[in-house]
């Protein structure tokens, strides 16, 4: 009877390994499992960068029409010569804190909208000597010229030699941004502005 024992016990060994041996993990995968709670929220991360300086309060006019008057001088002969051309445009957002504080910018549009070419005021040309310059005061903008620089429009509506004053309020003392506020296009970027 022992040696049965023996027997059934060395069988169920037997069978045991061969049963161990023959599973393995050669399988297919099966599927997904359902998905566990969230796990707490860890700690948050540092502080971006600051943004650049926005141009809030900026204002900027559309391109304007703008006409000019002969500026005149009555000789001892009773005759009259014209020394040059004016014009005033009137702005009502330059108060005391604007000529105070703030940047007043005027360009001229040389050519037409459609194809620009950008002049800062003051402006002078060497080659021509035509020459355009601004003074402000409260509420103006006072143009003047050496040659009739007023706005001009050809038979098919076009219009050439518009300007546009841009009204740059004062923020802090020292400019932050390192803008050619002489250089039209950096300006536009800089500000945002259409066309």
């Amino acid at each position: 009877m022992k040696r049965m024992s023996l027997n059934i016990i060395s069988c169920l060994l037997l069978a045991f390994t061969l049963l161990a041996v023959s599973c393995g993990k050669d399988g297919d995968a099966g599927p997904a499992g359902p998905a566990g709670p969230a796990g707490p929220a860890g700690p948050g991360g540092p502080a971006g960068p600051g943004g650049p300086e926005g141009t809030a309060n900026v204002i900027y006019s559309d391109w304007l029409d703008v006409a000019y008057e002969p500026d005149t001088i009555h000789n001892a002969d009773q005759s009259i010569d014209t020394i040059g051309y004016f014009t005033t445009i009137d702005v009502p957002g330059i108060d005391a804190d604007m000529l105070a504080t703030g940047e007043i910018k005027v360009y001229f549009n040389l050519n037409s909208a459609d194809d620009p070419v950008i002049a800062p005021l003051p402006y002078f040309d060497v080659y021509t000597l035509f020459s355009v310059s601004p003074v402000f005061y409260l509420n103006t903008i006072d143009l003047y010229a050496n040659v009739d620089a007023s706005t001009v429009q050809n038979q098919a509506g076009v219009k050439f030699q518009q300007y546009r004053y841009v009204l740059i309020p004062g923020g802090t003392a020292a400019r932050k941004a390192k803008i050619d506020w002489n250089n039209y296009k950096e300006v536009q970027k800089y500000l945002g502005l259409k066309n």
